[in-house]
């Protein structure tokens, strides 16, 4: 998604350092590489990510998981559908989630909803999510903060969860 998502990067690199310090859990909801038996409608309707090799779903070395993080593959844009998310979250006594990542139409606009959903209190930092499309950013961004999340600049966000213990 170019400078956008290099910007958003930067971002999450500050969250990260953040929740690693409070040490709070840190989830990876991921999109995994792609077999045969995965194509379904996605491979209908994007046949080119059926193409992706697997260096392709390498994390940005910045932003990596590290060893006490929570992976959670996932083959559809919510991190909850099919997978152990909502699992993960119940052991750990979660009640509010920081979404970031790609894409704000797609895997953020989708996780958020489905979080919301399942009564999450869910925070988006708005320069830490990016799309393909500033429009489609933008206008994602503006409906979620309507309905479903609190949408803020992640230096605010930053200042925010400092303050809790």
């Amino acid at each position: 998604c170019g400078s956008v998502a290099w910007d958003a990067v930067k971002n999450i690199e500050q969250l990260l350092k953040l929740f690693r310090n409070k040490n709070w859990p840190i989830i990876y909801p991921h999109v995994a590489p792609k077999k045969n038996y995965d194509a379904g409608t996605l491979a209908a309707k994007i046949p080119n990510i059926m193409n992706i090799p697997e260096n392709g779903y390498e994390f940005v070395k910045s932003i990596a998981p590290k060893e006490n993080d929570i992976l959670v593959p996932k083959r559809h844009p919510s991190a909850f559908f099919g997978t152990s998310l909502a699992s993960y979250l119940v052991d750990l006594k979660c009640d509010t989630l920081v979404m970031s990542g790609c894409t704000t139409s797609g895997c953020i606009r989708s996780s958020v909803v489905d979080a919301f959903s399942l009564n999450y209190k869910v925070l988006v930092p708005e320069d830490g999510v990016y799309d393909r499309s500033s429009v489609s950013h933008a206008v994602n961004l503006f409906d979620i903060s309507e309905k479903y999340a609190d949408v803020f600049k992640t230096f605010e966000l930053v200042n925010i969860l400092k303050k809790i213990n």
